[in-house]
């Protein structure tokens, strides 16, 4: 892999300009929209609907086949990000898997705080599941606070008594939004994109003076067992990554089927620079096999439960 590619990418992300003053969370969407917004691959057709009562994108690659389905929930701390900004990361994802994706606009705080993106969430994950014959035929993913979110929504679905998907990918998953993990402040200096200040002011939007241990808010505190099995991915250059490190080791440690991948040099939700950066291309592959490998192959924990009708 690239060491001048990852460098350049380093620079370029520093670069990025900051004011002295915070951003309204409109200003916050409208900078976020501009700078990491990309079009769907030319061979994925999209197309707007309406999931869990919320918008939502559809988008289907000319690589799907089959029944297998995923749901995507973006990242952007809860505050920023939309199915648009990430529709060329999901259609990435959803292409070199053969799946076709729908992206959900959960709704953002802070005009709508904890735990409405989790209601959104659990109402598009249940619905989607009254769409196929077998759980197992969906798959879930998402990057930050998306990551974060999707398992919060499996948490949600499990309370609920709902069957779970074949399996999870979490690009750089936010899950603890207490700030409790050591890397929120010893890799400050290694990560370009955020301080631990833009983190907290994130949980501050989305959480206010609500419990942030809240299982459903920061799920590396919440009994993970019965989730189906997950692939986290994460750089070792971002202060999020304990909250990989950690979530990974609670889903082990609660008897979950969990895959663990930390890229040296990387920054946070790095599969969003695919091709400029190889590791980006190399780890969407990866987490590609991974959901293809278990969608329709059933999982332990959904071999016995029946679809929501």
């Amino acid at each position: 892999m690239s060491r001048q590619q990852r460098d350049a990418l380093d620079a370029l992300l520093r670069s990025a300009p900051r004011t002295e003053t915070p951003p309204t969370p409109e200003e916050q969407r409208a900078g976020f929209a501009a700078a990491l917004t990309r079009p769907a691959p030319e061979d994925v057709v999209t197309r707007g609907t309406v999931l869990g009562g919320r918008p939502a994108l559809e988008l289907e690659p000319d690589t799907a086949s089959g029944r297998g389905r995923l749901l995507y929930l973006h990242g952007g701390g809860y505050v920023v990000g939309s199915p648009d900004t990430h529709a060329g990361l999901v259609g990435e994802l959803a292409r070199r898997a053969g799946l076709r994706a729908v992206s959900v606009d959960y709704r953002l705080a802070p005009e709508h705080p904890f735990p409405a993106a989790v209601d959104d969430g659990l109402a598009a994950y249940r619905e989607l599941l009254a769409t196929v014959s077998d759980p197992r035929d969906l798959v879930l993913a998402g990057d930050s606070a998306g990551g974060g979110l999707s398992v919060a929504t499996l948490l949600a679905a499990r309370n609920a008594g709902l069957p779970q998907p074949a399996a999870v990918v979490l690009f750089s998953p936010w899950a603890d939004l207490t700030l409790a993990g050591g890397s929120i402040r010893s890799k400050e200096g290694a990560d370009p994109v955020f301080t631990a200040a833009d983190v907290r002011a994130y949980a501050d939007l989305y959480v206010g003076a609500g419990d942030r241990a809240h299982p459903l808010a920061s799920p590396v505190f919440a009994d993970l067992a019965g989730l189906p099995p997950l692939l986290v991915q994460a750089g070792a250059n971002e202060v999020l990554l304990d909250d990989a490190i950690r979530l990974a080791g609670r889903a082990g440690a609660d008897g979950v089927e969990v895959t663990l991948e930390v890229g040296p040099g990387l920054p946070h939700v790095y599969q969003l620079h695919y091709g400029r950066l190889d590791e980006a291309d190399a780890a969407l592959d990866r987490a590609a096999r991974f959901l293809t490998a278990h969608v329709g192959a059933g999982s332990p924990g959904t071999d016995r439960l029946t679809p929501v009708r």
